[in-house]
């Protein structure tokens, strides 16, 4: 038994969906048909339970890569097969808006972790293609627009420096996130399948304001949508 995931091989699916957020593994939870609670431990939830007859697991990372590498590995050492996050995402490309979602291809390591596990070596973490070439079609059969690009993973969310932006923008960079460039490095090590399905919910460094955050109600309203059609996509592969 790992040391943070009070939990055995069995209790979790091959496929695992990772939130930062234990409310959002929760709402999962509910969603999943006799879905159960397989790990309680530091409040980082785990639920296992079925979405149309096929095994699901969800398990909280926590925020940040340092938290996601513990629970990333671990979940790993349990013999879990494929990995998709679901999390949220500061939109920085000009053609980026709120409450879009973004299908990450490859994670640029702006993070401390992944840069450890690196060992300065360059490298860009990216998706399993198999995973992105079905949540392209489900994208079309749920009639919902998806971007398919580049991110940055980074350890600062509050960051002071107002440059920052335009220098990731200018490498092609679609939005800033903390945690993908982890779980994308250390699957693509392991030879585990991955993916990463965000959502804006704000758009950082444009006009006047530096961050504009969009209203709870909203973000809970596109959440929702987000996590039906990440369903659905590991459903079909």
């Amino acid at each position: 038994m790992p040391i943070h995931l009070k939990a055995n091989k069995d209790d979790y699916a091959s496929t695992v969906l990772l939130v930062g957020d234990p409310a959002r593994a929760e709402k999962i939870g509910e969603i999943l048909k006799d879905s159960t609670l397989v790990n309680k431990n530091r409040g980082l939830l785990g639920y296992t339970g079925t979405y149309k007859n096929k095994k699901i697991s969800v398990q909280t990372t926590g925020m940040g890569c340092p938290s996601a590498a513990i629970i990333v590995e671990e979940l790993i050492q349990l013999g879990v097969k494929t990995l998709v996050r679901i999390g949220t995402c500061g939109g920085i490309g000009k053609h980026i808006k709120p409450l879009d979602i973004i299908a990450v291809v490859a994670a640029s390591p702006f993070d401390g972790t992944t840069r450890t596990y690196l060992n300065g070596r360059p490298h860009a973490p990216f998706a399993t293609f198999d995973i992105l070439r079905v949540a392209s079609d489900v994208a079309q059969q749920m009639g919902i627009s998806v971007y398919f690009g580049g991110v940055a993973t980074v350890d600062v969310f509050y960051n002071p420096f107002p440059d920052y932006v335009a220098k990731l923008r200018e490498k092609g960079i679609i939005a800033v996130e903390m945690e993908t460039s982890l779980i994308y490095y250390l699957a693509n090590k392991n030879n585990i399948k991955t993916a990463s399905f965000l959502l804006v919910s704000d758009v950082v460094g444009g006009g006047k304001n530096f961050t504009t955050f969009v209203s709870d109600a909203d973000l809970a309203k596109a959440m929702e949508q987000l996590i039906q059609y990440v369903l659905e996509t590991v459903h079909q592969c």
